[in-house]
């Protein structure tokens, strides 16, 4: 689950919170749809929105570790399907991308948006391909993805070679998000990500090295109304494993759904319904910048066959707000966090204000 660049794309996700002209028909998320490779590495173009995300921590030698995010959109807007100009932007595609470097003690980040076509933006359907002006991201026939972003302030030039299968989150890849069926993602995660590539700033290019998570998610409606935010978390264990886990929360603070899952060392993966996931917050950092109080450091407890597990989150850094009101998107918290025996990130929305259309 991963916060939108747009006050309007965040309504999409949200999902209902107005109606839509009646050109607009959207695809359901059902159970029993399965996830078929490598199709479903590529665009979904008739649901309503879709991200390919991708999280994680580089080790840069002779400096501390980074952490980096670079996440791609896909939305199809209800307003242009019957429009017969060339020009109705009936696929939108936008992208940010966001570096945590503790030399610097803040976030940098950048973002991109265009409509599909034109040379401007695609993202094929085929497999991963998705470019939006000079910021790509493609998976090879070697099965590698590779990411190069020309970012304000930074440029990433990354390598992600899978060192495990996919896990298909929630039921094969439906993965619930609320009480309601229709409240659901077709998701996929594929953790410990073997990094490789180069970040450059100011001039200096840096060899790096690390591990990252993809996550891919496509849907027409996830969240139920009473919903004002959720807590996101990926972590790549050490001993091999991933553990994912998410809470959606309403305007009390009470979970309203959760979920995840835990692979094992040992290749066993482990599902969390919503009662097997609780986070509880530790220590909370209030923005100067923007006054929102965000719980960077919390207690994830998991249910397993063997009993509750509990991870401490503790940030690589406080200061990693995402501020995109000047692009109209909204204010969010997302960034790089370790617990004992795993890195990994986070994301906190619906801090600074609910998300709303």
């Amino acid at each position: 689950m991963k916060t939108r660049a747009l006050v309007a794309i965040a309504g999409l996700m949200l999902g209902g919170a107005s109606p839509e002209p009646p050109a607009a028909r959207y695809p359901a998320v059902r159970s029993g749809v399965p996830i078929r490779f490598p199709a479903d590495h590529g665009a979904h173009p008739a649901f309503r929105t879709e991200w390919w995300y991708v999280t994680g921590w580089l080790d840069v030698p002779g400096r501390a570790p980074m952490g980096f995010q670079i996440t791609f959109f896909r939305t199809r807007p209800g307003t242009a399907q019957n429009n017969p100009s060339r020009f109705a932007p009936r696929q939108i595609l936008f992208a940010h991308a966001a570096l945590s470097d503790p030399a610097q003690r803040r976030l940098v980040h950048d973002q991109r948006i265009a409509r599909a076509g034109f040379g401007l933006a695609d993202a094929s359907t085929r497999d991963t391909n998705v470019r939006i002006g000079d910021w790509r991201m493609r998976r090879g026939r070697d099965g590698i993805f590779r990411a190069d972003i020309p970012a304000r302030g930074f440029t990433l030039n990354l390598t992600f070679r899978p060192t495990q299968p996919p896990i298909l989150q929630g039921q094969a890849g439906y993965s619930r998000k609320g009480p309601q069926p229709a409240q659901a993602s077709h998701y996929y995660s594929v953790p410990q990500l073997e990094v490789t590539g180069s970040v450059s700033r100011g001039g200096q290019r840096m060899p790096v090295t690390g591990r990252a998570w993809l996550d891919r998610e496509w849907s027409s409606t996830l969240l139920d109304a009473r919903a004002v935010g959720w807590d996101w978390l990926g972590i790549n264990l050490d001993d091999g494993g991933a553990l994912m886990a998410f809470r959606v929360r309403d305007a009390k603070g009470v979970s309203h759904w959760a979920g995840g899952s835990l692979r094992q060392a040992d290749g066993r993966t482990i599902r969390f319904g919503p009662g097997d996931v609780v986070m509880t917050p530790i220590r909370r950092w209030r923005s100067p910048h923007t006054g929102a109080s965000y719980p960077v450091e919390q207690m994830l407890a998991v249910r397993t066959p063997g009993g509750w597990r509990r991870f401490r989150i503790v940030p690589l850094m406080d200061d990693q707000e995402l501020d995109s009101r000047a692009g109209g998107g909204p204010v969010y918290w997302e960034g790089a966090v370790r617990t004992a025996g795993g890195r990994g990130y986070l994301e906190l929305t619906g801090y600074a204000s609910a998300l709303r259309m």
